[in-house]
This record gives structure tokens, C-alpha cells and sequence, in this order.
């Protein structure tokens, strides 16, 4: 199953995605009171918030797309797609630690964290996606 959005990229168009991953992981069997549906609930905040406030450019919106992997152990796909593909992200792995006292920078160390898997694609010069997968029990 396939979902997928464009949404501003704005902290108003981020908190949005996460809303709509909550809703249509209700459509598809998971409440939004289940552990899975609040941690990808959360993945999918920090990408869309990585998004708006790292991959954006005026004018340009990003793409959250989520694909739910049914059968056997059930997973979900988080792909969120914005117009910088010359910031990337650390490798996975490769996320530095962050300090107790920092105001920021715990997005990516939380999709490390929680995800079964993750990394950056590139479709296209005028793109990049990140991505990450979490197990939906």
C-alpha cells in the first residue's frame, strides 16, 4: 500500500505529514494509541522537520511518501523528498553525538535510534530523498 503528499516547506507543512502518516496508519490497522503508529509517527516528524528546515528552497515543497510492507513482519517505508539534494545527511552509522545540553540535532540520532534502516537517495539533480524503515509489531 502507497501514500503520498506534498506538503510546504514550513514547520506548519511538517507537522502536517506527521498527521497524516498518523491518519492513514489508522486506515491501514495501526491506531494512533499503538507503539508502531507513535514511533513512525515520530520518524516521520523528524524527517519532515529535517525537510523544512534543512532542505528547503523558497518556493519548492517536499514529498513524504509512506509504503507499508504487509506480510511477514510488517513494515513501513518513510521516504520525505526535498529540493536540496547538495545537503546530505550523514551516512547512517556515521551520525555524530549529541550533546545533553543541545537545542538541536537529535533528528537523525533518533531515526538511527528507531529505525530498522535508513539512508539518502537521489533520484534526480534537483532532489534527494531520505529515507528510513520502521518494523510495525
Amino acid at each position: 500500500m502507497n501514500y503520498g503528499i506534498r506538503l510546504p516547506a514550513t514547520p506548519a507543512g511538517a507537522r502536517f505529514a506527521r498527521h497524516c502518516a498518523i491518519g492513514k496508519l489508522h486506515d491501514w490497522g495501526w491506531p494512533p494509541d499503538t507503539d508502531a503508529s507513535r514511533t513512525a509517527a515520530l520518524l516521520v516528524a523528524e524527517l519532515a522537520t529535517n525537510a523544512a528546515t534543512h532542505g528547503r528552497l523558497r518556493g519548492r515543497e517536499f514529498r513524504l511518501g509512506l509504503t507499508l510492507r504487509p506480510e511477514g513482519h510488517p513494515t513501513l517505508r518513510i521516504e520525505v523528498t526535498d529540493a536540496r539534494p547538495e545537503r546530505r545527511p550523514p551516512l547512517p552509522g556515521c551520525v555524530p553525538p549529541v550533546a545533553l545540553d543541545a537545542e538541536s540535532g537529535r533528528g537523525l540520532a533518533l531515526v538511527e535510534a528507531l529505525a530498522i534502516d535508513w539512508g539518502t537517495a537521489g533520484g534526480d539533480p534537483y532532489t534527494k530523498t531520505v529515507w528510513c524503515e520502521v518494523a510495525l509489531k
